[in-house]
């Protein structure tokens, strides 16, 4: 199935073919967004009712992103979800979100999210039995974490804060393929350009190459010196020998 792709600005939203109506604001240093969706949607571990929300990029280690979901008085944390880059060609000057075109009867699972100007957004990552489902249902890998780890996305109080985070970042990562194969995630997932360059280790330096000292010049002018005086002092010692005293 194809995918679907709501793409917004501050003032408002353009939407392609959709029942959701996301409206949303950015802020750039954490990523901020504020999102309304006319819908309920799918986050991985739970179903958000239609309603006014905020992501926000709480840290990005590597090549492993942590997104929180905040309700709109932002005085409560509703998930906090791991996700990892998802590259695109084209950047826009535009918040996008794209889900996964499912049923009718059943909530749009987010696949993404993309800040305004960002050349790489936010994939999430979905616990295992629900990734697996996902990827059959839209035909497509889906990224997926042990199932054991979906109680952490979820924030119930303010102390599990700091614990979820933690547990998520050193979460094994796999992509859940529509056969039911679980595979690498580096076999169906891009890493962006800039992690590459960031994470890589920095290139050897090529040692210097071996001192050549100049080239002197040729010893035949040397050679034909040292005839000359060896040839001056023969004819000096016949004179000596011939003309004693």
């Amino acid at each position: 199935m194809k995918n679907l792709t709501l793409i917004a600005v501050v003032t408002g939203l353009i939407g392609l073919g959709s029942a959701l109506a996301p409206r949303m604001n950015a802020d750039a240093w954490d990523q901020l967004t504020k999102v309304t969706f006319s819908a309920p949607v799918e986050i991985p571990g739970q179903v958000l009712p239609a309603g006014t929300y905020w992501f926000k990029l709480l840290e990005s280690p590597g090549d492993r992103n942590i997104v929180q979901v905040f309700n709109q008085a932002r005085n409560k944390v509703y998930a906090t979800l791991l996700a990892i880059p998802d590259y695109r060609l084209k950047p826009t000057g535009k918040t996008v979100i794209t889900f996964e075109e499912r049923a009718s009867t059943s909530p749009e699972a987010i696949k993404a999210w993309f800040y305004p100007g960002d050349d790489y957004g936010q994939e999430f990552v979905y616990p295992k039995p629900r990734a697996v489902q996902l990827a059959k249902t839209i035909n497509q890998p889906v990224p997926s974490m042990p199932a054991n780890l979906e109680a952490n996305t979820k924030i119930p109080t303010k102390s599990a804060t700091e614990a979820s985070p933690m547990a998520l970042k050193k979460a094994q990562v796999k992509a859940e393929q529509p056969t039911g194969q679980e595979v690498e995630i580096g076999t169906v997932v891009t890493t962006p350009p800039q992690l590459l360059a960031k994470n890589s280790a920095p290139a050897q330096s090529s040692p210097p190459p071996a001192t050549r000292l100049p080239q002197t010049a040729s010893t035949l002018p040397l050679v034909a010196m040292l005839g000359l005086v060896l040839t001056g002092a023969g004819f000096l010692l016949r004179f000596v020998a011939r003309n004693p005293g």
